[in-house]
């Protein structure tokens, strides 16, 4: 089984400003036609329907089914066994984290922003793979897509002394958070290896060609895809 993964930034869509161009979201305010026209744009390039998620920046995981909609609603990690669709995971700043296990034939989507990190989503999706579908951490390889990092992310005084006791503190500079490393960590506590995770450097909140929530306020989303396919 072979896993394919792609992260969109915000060009090659129909959307105006502050959604140019390639809004994948409805929630944002953009025309939800050209929300549909944007989402044909990215199904064209899978080949395959899209199950997107209604994030809620919690820690719900969802088991995409053949009985399972388009938008699976409350939920921020979706895990998946299916050859005839890919997942989604939309983001501006958090961090899309795509998993999948190419021999156990699972793939996952993970939103994990500051709160589903603090809930420690993405651990908790390697253990439904782990526990439902008979996939083994040292298999289970993970790829983060572009986010806000520790030069942008900057948290109240409040929230960093609570990352630094809850975590420690190699967490913060400052006010500054990486949430990359500490997703990382988290996902190496639950059993991957480190050479199977792999990061983006692009920070959203730098990056003029990726939709950030923190530099623009109202703005599009990007998108986190994996898909599974017969080798």
């Amino acid at each position: 089984m072979k896993a394919f993964t792609l992260f969109t930034d915000r060009h090659g869509g129909v959307s105006p400003a502050p959604y140019s161009s390639f809004n994948l979201a409805y929630h944002t305010g953009d025309d939800p036609a050209l929300v549909d026209r944007n989402r044909k744009i990215l199904t064209d390039i899978t080949t395959l329907p899209l199950i997107f998620m209604e994030q809620v920046h919690g820690d719900a995981i969802a088991v995409a089914d053949e009985n399972s909609p388009s938008t699976i609603p409350g939920c921020d990690a979706v895990v998946t066994t299916r050859r005839d669709i890919a997942l989604a995971v939309m983001t501006a700043d958090c961090i899309p984290i795509l998993l999948y296990d190419e021999t156990a034939g699972t793939a996952a989507a993970v939103h994990a922003g500051r709160s589903g990190t603090f809930l420690n989503i993405a651990s908790k999706c390697v253990g439904v793979m782990v526990e439902r579908f008979g996939c083994r951490p040292e298999n289970i390889a993970a790829r983060f897509g572009p986010s806000i990092r520790s030069c942008c992310y900057e948290i109240s005084a409040e929230m960093a002394e609570t990352v630094e006791k809850r975590f420690g503190k190699e967490y913060m500079n400052g006010r500054y958070l990486d949430l990359q490393k500490l997703n990382r960590n988290l996902l190496l506590d639950a059993g991957l290896e480190e050479g199977n995770i792999e990061i983006s450097e692009i920070c959203t909140c730098c990056s003029a060609d990726h939709f950030s929530y923190r530099r623009e306020g109202v703005t599009g989303r990007c998108a986190g895809v994996i898909w599974m396919r017969e080798e």
